[in-house]
């Protein structure tokens, strides 16, 4: 049975002070050193991904359907003021009443 060698570090810890200090995060050591170990790994992964051939793969600009899905515009919540105002502390006619907030 073989152990899985740690991978090797890719990123320093002052880097991860760099990044945590533009996210604006303040990390403690062993937050530190966790972070550091995470993004090792996610930049050891993305050297498994450059290493593939994709010599023959057209480029993607997006892997999904193209364009936005559109639907009708349809008004569905016909104007109703009675409605509407019907738990407004003061109303007057169909509008909301509120106190003046401008002194002149």
């Amino acid at each position: 049975m073989s152990e899985k060698a740690a991978p090797a570090t890719k990123i320093t810890i002052e880097q991860v002070r760099h990044v945590a200090r533009l996210a604006r995060l303040e990390l403690d050591a062993a937050e530190e050193l966790s972070l550091q170990a995470n993004m090792s790994e996610i930049l050891t992964y993305i050297d498994q991904l450059n290493q593939l051939d994709t010599a023959n793969i057209p480029p993607t600009a997006q892997v999904g359907e193209a364009g936005t899905p559109m639907r009708d515009d349809v008004v569905t919540n016909r104007p109703a003021p009675d409605e509407m105002l019907a738990n407004a502390p003061a109303r007057e006619g169909h509008f909301f009443k509120v106190p003046k907030i401008i002194e002149g």
